[in-house]
């Protein structure tokens, strides 16, 4: 039974409602859950309407492609670990990218075939494939950074900014001359050079941004979604690629600001481990040594702590220790210590990456605090433990003028009375900097497998301490 237009429009509308508290209630930990589920049912919906809508025609190949898609789908999704998570929504970016491109030029053909092109048709065909094209190889590289295919580190060289600045000029004007023109020469091209500049636009950002090019890949991918609407007279996929276009967009703005960066740099500059200049803070540290200390020495200074912080970072999502934390929260509660969690708004490879892990271990979320909350009690805190962390506790943030990470906001990890590192190795963060804060007096290294070290640490406190 097909659905009349009224009818479609209706379940579209119920469908972007839906899609609109998806997004308000993943703003919090505490409803976001809810909020999964208002995307699920809008999803479901929106394609059950889109199914029954009279343009339908053929199921064969629909039911082929859903059930090859669902198949991969799921076994994606079993599979997967959350440290994989940012590379996986990179690479879910590209899907849309490349979707986007090849609806265009399928439409494109189709309509050509038919002699029912438009001036209007060629110029959303043309918005659909730039962006796309973009969209696409700029998920690639992403991909290819944080699954460790390609260094973290950027890629830059001499005229870099022209040529992605030549290269967009032309991609701009082949898209006009195709929209004019219907020229499959400058379709071919067009498609081409938004396929290069795509790569030549990420190339150059370095690991320390890479949560905010997660965030704008996908805004890229909304708009992509977006255009494609427009070639499909598919209003609610207008709809939904405008609020993810728009959603993305703030995100990386908002992600921007807390790392006191111009979202232009961002986009078009990066940073990374290129750093230039004389002699760092970080060159000078290093001749000061560091300490270690054991599992032992960490459980003495938190079992009769008034607060301690916890710092949670990438290596926490390597080692899955989340769960042992949350077992060393109760037990040092149970003892009368506050234990709070600090969130730097980047810390992981994506927005929220934290969040979601402590919320998989069923952390309370007002033990979870951001930045600008939790800053001011460390001063008063007895141990800042980091699990992990890196560029986001680094003082070469504020101190180092010649650090690529200089002028990004911090966690003060620093300013607890004791501060103890979980770490598997002397290696540098993602953005390849050196970390100040290891050389502090007050800061010891515990080497190993963080999982290991803090089930360590709770074995000690359930053997009645030190």
């Amino acid at each position: 039974m097909a659905l009349s237009m009224n009818q479609l429009a209706v379940a579209y509308l119920v469908s972007a409602v839906l899609f609109i508290f998806a997004l308000k209630g993943l703003t919090h930990p505490a409803t976001a859950r809810r909020g999964n589920l208002f995307g699920m049912l809008g999803m479901v919906i929106a394609l059950g309407a889109t199914l029954l809508g009279t343009e339908v025609q053929d199921y064969l190949l629909i039911i082929i492609a859903g059930v090859i898609g669902a198949g991969i789908g799921i076994a994606v999704a079993l599979r997967i670990q959350m440290t994989a998570m940012p590379q996986l929504v990179a690479a879910l970016h590209s899907f849309v990218g490349m979707a986007a491109v090849l609806v265009a030029i399928g439409t494109f053909l189709n309509r050509a075939q038919a002699g029912t092109l438009n001036a209007v048709l060629m110029g959303e065909l043309s918005a659909g494939i730039v962006i796309g094209a973009i969209t696409f190889t700029g998920s690639v590289i992403a991909f290819a950074k944080l699954q460790g295919i390609m260094s973290g580190a950027p890629i830059k060289f001499a005229g870099q900014h022209l040529l992605n600045a030549g290269i967009a000029i032309v991609t701009v004007l082949l898209a006009v001359h195709f929209a004019m023109t219907g020229s499959v020469l400058s379709l071919l091209l067009m498609t081409l050079l938004a396929f290069v500049l795509g790569g030549t636009l990420i190339i150059p950002i370095g690991g320390a941004d890479m949560p905010v090019i997660i965030s704008m890949l996908n805004s890229y991918s909304g708009w992509a979604a977006a255009a494609t609407g427009f070639t499909l007279h598919n209003d609610l996929l207008i709809i939904v690629g405008a609020l993810v276009g728009f959603s993305g967009a703030i995100l990386s703005y908002i992600m921007c600001r807390a790392m006191n960066r111009s979202i232009i740099n961002v986009v078009f500059g990066g940073f990374g481990t290129d750093a230039s200049g004389g002699d760092s803070a970080g060159a000078v540290a290093a001749e000061k040594g560091i300490k270690s200390a054991s599992v032992d020495d960490a459980v003495y200074w938190m079992e009769d702590a008034n607060k301690v912080i916890i710092v949670p970072g990438y290596g926490m999502a390597v080692a899955q220790a989340q769960h042992a934390l949350k077992e060393l929260m109760e037990l040092l509660e149970a003892r009368g210590v506050a234990v709070t969690f600090a969130i730097h708004p980047v810390a992981g490879r994506m927005p929220g990456h934290m969040n979601v892990l402590l919320a998989e271990a069923d952390i309370p979320y007002d033990h979870v605090l951001e930045m600008d909350e939790i800053n001011p009690q460390f001063q008063g805190a007895a141990v800042a433990l980091v699990v992990g962390a890196n560029d986001v506790v680094n003082p070469a943030a504020k101190e180092d003028a010649s650090s690529p990470i200089y002028g990004m906001p911090i966690l003060e990890a620093g300013r607890a009375s004791q501060v103890y590192f979980l770490k598997r190795s002397m290696r540098p963060g993602y953005s390849g900097v050196d970390n100040l804060l290891f050389y502090q007096d007050n800061t010891s290294l515990i080497f190993g497998d963080a999982k290991d070290t803090i089930e360590g640490m709770v074995s000690a406190l359930k053997g009645g301490g030190h």
